[in-house]
């Protein structure tokens, strides 16, 4: 019997990661991507050349596969509708990113699905009565990692942000003064079946995300509400995949929902060595109609740790990572790509043999010694 073939529009480390988990499924993966030298590109069966909103490109794709996922949501929805008419599959579908590509339609329609998220409205003319100074101001599309996210104190900070930017459609949003950033990977099956993996605190500086600790040390209580809220966009959705949830905790406890992601995502990095399956291997295994995994833990706790680029080279930094390699219990993913000023070069997982959160943090600051200069 042929394997399955998956289509995968994006070729960077996500669909790198992929493609480990594609070859334990026994699942061929065929990647659409522009360069030789992008991550995902060096690991696929195949490959399709072309961005990731390039649908012709994407009808070359269909033709070689069974199933279309995606590795990032750059897309041009518009130009893929007539490839579902003409009977090609997309998981997440078309209908469901419409829903979550564009943050302010992605607010709405959390919103109305009755999930707590900050006041929020479209920026129009000025800004709202119904919202105060500070606001953050986030691009509605093809925002990520601190681009296209700014945080505004003043009218005038407001004022120069959307001067120096081309972008014309803005989302407004609430400061919320949180105490906490959680985060949780969640998966569905066409048949409804779900997978909810542990909640995890995320670290971000400057809106990209430096570390994740994985320690069940959280409130129970926002535990319970972080798994009820994802179980609920997922239904909501009709979705099928899996999908990355960022929320805020406040200090009543409160818990709100920052943003969606409709695909793997870098909190969720830290299942390749403390789940029993990864994050990457539940995508393939729902979109391409499988029994979902276990999201269940295999040690007692986990830290995971960006490794940010820092300045522009080419060099493979191979003492740094030999050095990072060597610690105990760590393992460390390489993505390949030159680097440059907040780029994602690799991350590294460290397991913990108990859910100690001091020595977690211990061992995220070891880390950044090794790797920041």
């Amino acid at each position: 019997m042929a394997p399955i073939r998956v289509g995968v529009v994006g070729g960077g480390q996500l669909a790198w990661m992929m493609a480990g988990a594609a070859e334990k499924l026994g699942l061929e993966l065929i990647v659409q991507t522009p360069n030789a030298s992008d991550p995902g590109a060096r690991a696929a069966a195949q490959r399709v050349w072309g961005e990731a909103a390039d649908a012709t490109a994407t009808a070359q794709l269909a033709q070689l596969v069974d199933v279309i996922t995606f590795e990032n949501e750059f897309v041009d929805l518009e130009a893929l509708k007539p490839l579902v008419q003409q009977g090609n599959r997309f998981f997440p579908s078309l209908e469901t990113l419409a829903v979550i590509l564009d943050k302010y339609d992605q607010h709405q329609f959390l919103a109305a699905a009755g999930v707590n998220v900050a006041k929020f409205a479209l920026l129009e003319a000025a800004v709202p009565e119904s919202l105060n100074l500070p606001l953050v101001l986030k691009a509605c599309r093809h925002g990520y990692d601190g681009y296209g996210t700014f945080i505004v104190k003043t009218q005038a900070e407001l004022d120069q942000v959307l001067a120096k930017s081309s972008t014309q459609r803005w989302l407004l949003e609430a400061f919320v003064p949180f105490e906490r950033e959680l985060a949780v990977m969640a998966a569905r099956a066409a048949t409804g079946e779900m997978a909810i993996y542990p909640v995890v605190e995320t670290v971000q500086e400057e809106q990209v995300c430096r570390r994740v600790f994985m320690t069940q040390d959280l409130p129970a209580a926002a535990v319970a509400q972080v798994e009820a809220a994802a179980r609920r966009i997922l239904e909501q959705l009709n979705y099928v995949g899996i999908l990355g949830i960022e929320f805020f905790l406040t200090a009543d406890g409160q818990i709100l929902v920052n943003e969606l992601a409709p695909r793997t995502h870098n909190s969720g990095h830290y299942s390749l060595d403390a789940c029993v399956t990864s994050q990457f291997e539940q995508q393939l295994r729902a979109v391409c109609g499988l029994p979902l995994g276990s999201p269940a833990l295999t040690s007692a706790g986990a830290v995971m740790v960006n490794l940010l680029g820092y300045e522009t080279s080419d060099q493979d930094y191979l003492e740094k990572r030999q050095r990072l390699s060597a610690l105990p219990q760590a393992h460390l993913y390489w993505y390949g790509k030159t680097s440059r000023l907040g780029r994602k070069l690799g991350h590294v997982t460290v397991l913990l043999p108990q859910a100690n959160r001091a020595e977690a943090e211990r061992i995220a600051a070891q880390i950044e010694q090794v790797w920041y200069p």
